[in-house]
């Protein structure tokens, strides 16, 4: 039960802290752009879409071709002459701009997810104070390492996208982990 109420303790802070670091701060925007000419950047992309949802790298080849020598190389001179993007379609259009209540509701579930295993981690062993929301930092770095990093070496992410990712993972995992270490470090009635 401590582990649990620890948990989600740490996923209404970790919960706090996105608001924060996104509505006040600017770190969850940090590399974001706003297109200049949005209906035809999203007219070109629905009109070279597959149906339904998907995400596209501009300019992409499909993995068929990838075997093929000829090809691979005719797409590696385009690749280096031209821009490249990398694009998360949704052609039902974004409901969050509309009503963001339920993405709200994901996000704090999954924070309280991510909660949970940290303070479940940070209870394995008798640890003080300090080691604890050390941990929960680990576990941030960890995250920004396992999925930002790669993101921005694969998949071009920019820079300051990638900084606005770790200020937020670890900040946040950082933040939430002292509520929850001084939790889980209270004497036992």
């Amino acid at each position: 039960m401590r582990v649990f109420v620890a948990g989600v303790i740490g996923g209404i802070v970790l919960f706090i802290w996105g608001a924060v670091a996104h509505m006040a701060l600017p770190i969850g925007e940090m590399g974001m752009k706003v297109a200049t000419n949005q209906d035809a950047a999203l007219a070109a992309v629905s009109a070279s879409a597959t149906p339904g949802a998907g995400v596209y790298m501009l300019p992409g080849m499909s993995p068929e071709e990838w075997s093929n020598e000829a090809a691979r190389a005719t797409f590696a001179e385009k690749a280096k002459a031209s821009p490249y993007a990398f694009v998360v379609y949704q052609p039902g259009g974004n409901p969050v701009n509309v009503t963001m209540g339920p993405a709200l509701a994901k996000q704090f579930v999954g924070d309280t997810l991510v909660a949970l295993l940290v303070a479940w981690l940070m209870a394995l062993a008798p640890f003080a104070f300090g080691r604890r929301v050390l941990i929960g930092t680990v576990v941030g770095v960890a995250s920004w390492l396992a999925i930002s990093v790669p993101y921005w070496n694969w998949y071009m992410f920019p820079a300051d996208f990638t900084v606005g990712t770790l200020l937020d993972v670890v900040l946040g995992l950082l933040i939430a982990s002292m509520p929850m270490a001084w939790w889980l470090g209270r004497a036992r009635r």
